[in-house]
């Protein structure tokens, strides 16, 4: 539970991020909008990215797995599609966006160990 806590918090954090940096993503309301948009992101992520990394699997080999930029740029989009406090203003926005929350991601994930890991420690 608390890793899902984490997780949340980073993805968060890294939307927020993306929405002040990259022209072209909003991020409206306040801190609960931005935890639900994060909540909704973390869930299509979850579901949905995998179906479609196994679907381009032929794109991800010749592209050497550029093309998972391209799918994390539609997760992006498709979260913006389903919750109105983020707007996503086209595939380009989306893309800068969606490699921003890799980086900031990332980043948390060297800080915070724990946050990249899917199941708890016993």
């Amino acid at each position: 539970m608390q890793n899902l806590i984490i997780r949340l918090f980073v993805n968060a954090v890294a939307l927020w991020v993306a929405a002040q940096l990259v022209g072209g993503i909003e991020l409206a309301g306040e801190f609960w909008a931005v935890m639900l948009v994060a909540a909704v992101f973390g869930i299509v992520n979850a579901l949905i990215r995998p179906v479609l990394l196994l679907l381009s699997l032929p794109l991800l080999v010749i592209t050497l797995g550029l093309f998972t930029l391209v799918v994390n740029a539609l997760m992006l989009m498709l979260t913006a599609a389903l919750v109105g406090a983020l707007s996503v203003a086209g595939f380009w926005p989306a893309l800068w966006g969606s490699l921003l929350i890799s980086v900031v991601s990332f980043l948390f994930s060297v800080i915070l160990p724990e946050a990249g890991e899917m199941g708890s420690k016993r």
